[in-house]
């Protein structure tokens, strides 16, 4: 074992966790599942619920939840409801449509003055414009559970209707880890001069928060999660991690050191390929000391921005193509490794349905639940959580690899570069934006941004 190996295991092993029963541990495999427990953690807890997600969207799915929490409220007037999501996305329209006309915060507003304040929405502002960071942390709390998934709250996250957005869903009682997410919300976030409850009356301009901004800013950098108790001593244990720029990042600190540390297998799932040029280093590395690895991405038609060629094109549209030309660039630069195995490329498809999974699996030892998406932007600009999972004696390995046989289900292995779509197949529009942005320069500014 390599001098490289063995510091970065010990990095981690030395990290200090929580330790969790396997038995307290629960996977979930589709949208349908996903979207049951939700509600059914809503009916059973009394004490509190706490939301970290993107955004709460004003549509069927999203005003089922709100309802739901305002029920809950009811049956336990004393419960804390809080909803932490990104202050800027609340106040805009969806990429593409139409700007004017009613916000998501205009929404929260009016249900509030029908229905009270008794569920408090936060909107935290990471920067000062949305396209220069936003709030990426997620997870559910209720009372001492924790429901975690890269999913936000809209019709597509929750099958409301015909379409689905596929996530990762995993739900972990454990007081210890409940408590030291909510004290990190509370405490660094909710408590902040520069967070503003969006469900009142007034909402006052990013201008005016400047100020504590600042203050907020410093938090954000310096501040983590805390707990206190056993570690796990060798079991299994978790911790959870945050993490926000591209220095002194703990979260990035530990995907780069599960990397470094992989001896036999790497599994990554993302839904963007645009890997941190460390992280593209960093595979290079592992293949070259015979290191397989797995990544499973969406295939482009199951991208979040993906349009239809028969619907009106915009310029959005174009970014599921340019995650698909890194792609095809990456396996073409490590040809060698996809024929003789050592790197399998799986492309997620199913219908018109979209792929939104993220997170980390090295030689069934540590895993890592994760929004970070393995991109620049969550690298060097968004708000990031996940949740660490070390896991020496194996116990969870059964619900991973049935996890993994589920996601698997809908891909296709490439087994040659030439297998995914180049530059010449894809529709005019698309070709010419592609071509003009790589002739001005312009395509690496975009690739350090989304």
């Amino acid at each position: 074992m390599s001098k490289k190996i063995n510091q970065n295991l010990s990095f981690l092993n030395k990290m200090k966790k929580m330790p969790i029963s396997s038995d307290k541990v629960k996977c979930l495999f589709t949208t349908e599942a996903f979207k049951t427990e939700l509600f059914n953690q809503i009916q059973l807890a009394t004490k509190r619920i706490y939301i970290a997600a993107l955004y709460l969207e004003a549509d069927e799915a999203g005003g089922e939840v709100l309802d739901a929490l305002y029920d809950a409220k009811s049956r336990h007037p004393d419960m804390d409801i809080s909803i932490c999501i990104d202050f800027h996305r609340a106040q805009r329209g969806l990429i593409g449509a139409e700007k004017g006309g009613d916000t998501n915060t205009t929404w929260y507003q009016k249900v509030a003055d029908l229905r009270g304040h008794g569920v408090k929405i936060f909107g935290l502002p990471v920067k000062r414009k949305e396209l220069f960071g936003v709030q990426h942390l997620k997870g559910f709390i209720f009372d001492g559970v924790v429901f975690y998934s890269g999913a936000s709250i809209n019709n597509i996250y929750l099958h409301q209707q015909e379409r689905y957005r596929f996530d990762r869903y995993w739900l972990i009682e454990n007081h210890e880890l409940a408590d030291s997410m909510v004290g990190y919300l509370q405490q660094v976030i909710v408590s902040s001069d520069a967070v503003v409850q969006l469900n009142t009356d007034v909402i006052p301009a990013f201008n005016e928060l400047k100020k504590h901004h600042k203050s907020l800013s410093r938090d954000l950098k310096r501040c983590g999660y805390r707990f206190e108790g056993p570690n796990n001593e060798g079991g299994l244990g978790i911790r959870p991690l945050t993490g926000i720029g591209a220095k002194k990042n703990i979260l990035n600190k530990v995907i780069r050191s599960i990397f470094h540390s992989t001896e036999k297998e790497l599994i990554l799932f993302t839904p963007y390929f645009n890997l941190p040029t460390v992280l593209s280093r960093d595979i290079s590395s592992l293949l070259k000391r015979n290191v397989k690895i797995t990544i499973v991405v969406g295939d482009k038609t199951a991208n979040d921005f993906y349009i239809p060629e028969d619907k009106p094109f915009k310029t959005i549209a174009a970014l599921p193509y340019l995650y698909e030309v890194n792609l095809r660039n990456f396996a073409k630069k490590h040809h060698t490794s996809i024929l003789n195995g050592n790197l399998k490329l799986h492309l997620w498809k199913h219908d018109s349905n979209s792929f939104h999974l993220k997170g980390v699996y090295s030689d069934q030892r540590y895993s890592l639940l994760t929004g970070h998406n393995l991109n620049p932007r969550a690298w060097r600009l968004d708000l990031e959580n996940g949740l660490l999972i070390e896991d020496p004696h194996k116990e969870l390995s059964g619900l991973m690899n049935e996890e993994l046989a589920n996601i698997l289900e809908h891909t296709r292995l490439i087994n040659d570069y030439k297998e995914i779509d180049d530059l010449k197949s894809y529709p005019d529009k698309v070709k010419q934006l592609l071509s003009r942005l790589k002739r001005i320069k312009a395509d690496k500014i975009i690739k350090g941004i989304i």
